[in-house]
């Protein structure tokens, strides 16, 4: 009888940080029945929230797929509008187009879709993709930068909440100086934290 093998310690160094987490979300057994939990807490989370516009990303390499919780959601209230990313080639900054099902779409500079031609708007809440997370807020994604950079500059600052599987939970992991904490993170597992007085 072979034994299991233990969990491999997370890398401290980022970027090998990064390919181990979506090797993991990748391969997870259950990320079927994890969105379906996420979807959930998603839309609960969502009930107690007074927010009309709702910055979103569309989903890739296995990352939780917000929209379809999203849209039920816009469904309740015909104010509410839900929208995509779609980057300014200069500032490498995200703008954020309305987006609702059968819109017509087109690929981005990185090969992901993006709204075309539809107006864009600043969201009042923002659902961020997270590779990997840590306690107070702390977000790993990509390393492009583009949420922090897009975060520096939006005023009034939207509601920041990050979306990932629970797997990705690094308890060691902190904020470096450009790092902009989140104000929630939501996992399959619940609130996984949330800025007090949110």
């Amino acid at each position: 009888m072979t034994l299991p093998l233990p969990p491999l310690e997370p890398s401290r160094d980022k970027k090998s940080l990064r390919r181990q987490l979506q090797a993991e979300r990748m391969s997870l057994v259950d990320r079927h029945a994890r969105s379906m939990q996420l979807q959930e807490v998603l839309r609960v989370w969502l009930l107690g929230r007074p927010e009309q516009t709702v910055g979103a990303y569309w989903p890739i390499k296995g990352e939780f797929d917000a929209l379809p919780p999203l849209y039920r959601w816009a469904e309740a209230d015909p104010r509410r509008r839900i929208g995509l990313p779609v980057v300014e080639k200069d500032t490498r900054q995200l703008r954020f187009h309305v987006w609702y099902p059968g819109c017509e779409m087109e690929e981005d500079a990185y090969g992901i879709p993006k709204p075309k031609g539809t107006e864009a708007f600043h969201p009042a809440l923002l659902l961020v993709p997270c590779v990997g997370y840590g306690p107070g807020g702390v977000r790993l994604g990509y390393g492009g930068g583009f949420y922090d950079r897009t975060l520096a500059t939006l005023q009034p600052r939207p509601v920041t909440v990050g979306l990932a599987y629970s797997h990705g939970y690094v308890p060691w992991l902190q904020a470096e100086a450009h790092d902009v904490p989140l104000d929630a993170i939501v996992s399959d597992e619940g609130l996984a934290w949330q800025r007090p007085a949110l």
